[in-house]
């Protein structure tokens, strides 16, 4: 299959949102730094201590921006909107990530935080300046190019962007290895894809993804991906190469699809090849590793080039999704599945329903509550 076009027989959006990603990245480096400027988050704001929150695909993107932050975190608005007096301790700035802006917790989070914590400086980054977080009580607003409001029902653009925006707004002084990373994407799309399009022929039963610290939003949203976009035909996992051996190895059969995202740090790379040697030798787990090519005889069964081989792992997120998402399509083509709407029955939708908000009605108090 030609990465350059899909035919007017497949899906309409999703394959065009994944593969002008490296399009996008440029704009999203300049909306960034501008609207940085504008609203005065200088080194003093990069030096804070901000919560990162979102939901779902926005906050793996929150989790990928806090681990290029030091002293940061990331709580899914999921958590941050059931328990925000632990989370907002010493916080000074939180910032929500969304794709719509549309999800119930999204606006109902900045209410509950205003609400606790009035201090605290809100700003969110969106890819739908219309959304209900976009029209809540913000301290300020940075909208990413409208293209990335994706409109497949799985999020890819989207991701990538908002966590490229987080990281950006902590490392400004990374533009020019962010802007070389899109031109590596782009040129190696067509590599890419041809890689991913034969690797999903070797999908049988089940997919584990594993990663390392910080790229741990990375893996969460590489299995999110394949389980919407096959809607949850395959079961998977995302856990840690050390994690692996403490009970979810038996996870792992022979057939099993393992995608191995490899860390540019040597010390963390010691480890993860010491596991996948192990998974070698027990003959279970079909290796797929994002890395860069080796000249030579490789210890992966397939090998999906690397957009940034040579960075440090915490800004490494954005650029190496589209690996995963790429499984992910093709692997919901084979499913016989449309992945703009891998799931017609309505099970999960483009923006979340059903939930409803809850005014708190006081602080537990044990022995009183239950």
């Amino acid at each position: 299959m030609s990465i350059e076009a899909a035919s007017d027989s497949e899906p309409r959006f999703t394959f065009q949102e994944i593969i002008r990603q490296p399009d996008l990245w440029v704009t999203t480096v300049e909306n960034v730094r501008l609207a940085a400027e504008r609203l005065g988050l200088g080194k003093e704001f990069r030096n804070a201590r901000v919560l990162w929150t979102g939901a779902g695909t926005s906050a793996y993107a929150a989790s990928a921006a806090a681990s290029a932050w030091p002293g940061s975190i990331a709580v899914p608005t999921t958590d941050l909107l059931l328990d925000p007096e632990r989370y907002l301790l010493g916080v000074e700035f939180v910032i929500s990530i969304a794709r719509s802006g549309d999800s119930p917790e999204s606006a109902a989070v900045v209410d509950r935080v205003r609400a606790l914590r009035p201090a605290v400086l809100q700003y969110a980054i969106v890819c739908n300046e219309d959304g209900a977080l976009s029209r809540s009580k913000l301290d300020g607003l940075i909208t990413l190019d409208p293209r990335t409001n994706d409109s497949s029902l799985v999020m890819t653009s989207a991701f990538s962007n908002l966590a490229l925006a987080g990281i950006m707004l902590g490392r400004p002084e990374d533009t020019e290895s962010f802007l070389a990373f899109s031109q590596r994407g782009r040129k190696l799309l067509p590599e890419i894809g041809e890689v991913c399009h034969r690797a999903v022929e070797r999908v049988r039963d089940r997919i584990v993804i594993l990663s390392s610290s910080p790229l741990h939003g990375w893996a969460q949203e590489a299995g999110l991906k394949m389980l919407e976009m096959t809607a949850g035909r395959f079961p998977v996992i995302s856990e840690t190469y050390l994690g692996l051996r403490h009970g979810p190895m038996s996870f792992v059969k022979p057939d099993t699809f393992v995608l191995c995202l490899v860390s540019n740090d040597p010390v963390r790379r010691l480890y993860e090849m010491d596991l996948i040697r192990e998974l070698r030798s027990k003959g279970i787990g079909y290796l797929a590793g994002i890395t860069e090519a080796s000249g030579g005889e490789s210890i992966f069964d397939e090998v999906i080039p690397a957009v940034s081989p040579q960075a440090i792992d915490d800004i490494r997120t954005p650029f190496e999704i589209m690996g995963a998402q790429l499984l992910g399509y093709h692997l919901s083509l084979r499913c016989g599945l449309n992945p703009d709407n891998p799931s017609p029955e309505g099970i999960i939708n483009r923006v979340v329903q059903g939930v409803r908000i809850h005014e708190p009605t006081g602080a537990f108090q044990p022995g009183l509550n239950g």
